[in-house]
């Protein structure tokens, strides 16, 4: 076939403009092999399951859910060309709804423990501890788990700490002649606390930058009490399917995106968090 020289600048320029749309796209989706239709459950949307009332990490500025998870969320949404949407589901029932294929993923504050990842694959993105509360009121001020002998505490149902707490108890309480601690769960952590506001449980152990927020809305009637070590730090992690390798490295190369450009450390600094142990799993 014989083209005419203006046919052939037509053909070039063409030609040109679609190697450069291509470009375009690879660099919007970070050179992803797949497309967001091909990793999430909805084309283009990164839907998380998250307990939306558990800040700073999550809840709500009138309809805006806001907080170190949403802001992760986002930014490892916008890496592999998609937005992110929250899913409000109980932190008990998290690991189950995602099982269910309600989402796609938890960043919900979320410990990584051996019970979860026998249930999902998990990839930890930033470390935690625990800190105590208890009524400004209070004449008992416990700065260690071993000074909760005795007390009843308030949890949010679901947390690593029930089993923590209760071995504590046998193991240490117990044994020492020393009162056994008393553990209640809650629904949600707000919960906990309109318990401990109610002196229905003397203490409330929450994750650390958690139990600041919920203390400092609580115009000066509940207090943080300042330990000498931290209480038993843990690695936060993002759940995925067992069965959704796909995910899990679009998720990855995402999260290696944000560690380059400087997102990520930015986000630890904005929220009080440290890097995860470099073998936490």
């Amino acid at each position: 076939m014989i083209f005419k020289p203006d046919t052939k600048r037509v053909l070039i320029a063409a030609a040109t403009a679609a190697i450069a749309a291509i470009a375009g796209t690879c660099a919007m989706n970070g050179a992803f092999a797949q497309t967001p239709a091909a990793v999430t459950l909805t084309p283009g949307q990164f839907k998380v399951g998250m307990e939306i009332t558990y800040p700073p990490f999550e809840s709500y500025d009138g309809d805006k859910v806001v907080g170190s998870d949403p802001d992760f969320s986002r930014a490892l949404a916008k890496q592999f060309g998609a937005s992110a949407s929250f899913v409000d589901t109980r932190f008990s029932g998290l690991i189950l709804g995602l099982n269910a294929r309600h989402y796609d993923a938890v960043i919900s504050g979320m410990y990584v423990t051996p019970e979860r990842v026998a249930q999902a694959q998990a990839i930890p993105y930033a470390q935690t501890s625990a800190a105590i509360m208890v009524a400004a009121s209070s004449t008992v001020k416990p700065k260690m788990p071993e000074e909760l002998c005795g007390l009843h505490v308030g949890l949010e149902q679901g947390t690593t700490w029930v089993k923590q707490l209760q071995a504590l108890s046998t193991d240490y309480c117990k044994a020492n002649g020393k009162g056994e601690i008393t553990v209640s769960e809650y629904p949600s952590a707000p919960e906990v606390l309109q318990a401990l506001l109610s002196n229905n449980v003397q203490a409330q152990m929450e994750i650390a930058g958690a139990a600041h927020a919920l203390a400092a809305k609580s115009s000066g009637r509940v207090v943080v009490v300042q330990s000498p070590q931290l209480i038993y730090p843990q690695t936060l992690g993002i759940y995925v399917r067992k069965d959704d390798k796909a995910l899990y490295d679009t998720i990855t190369k995402a999260f290696d995106a944000l560690k380059n450009n400087g997102e990520y450390e930015a986000m630890l600094k904005k929220y009080n968090l440290s890097m995860p142990p470099a073998k936490a799993s």
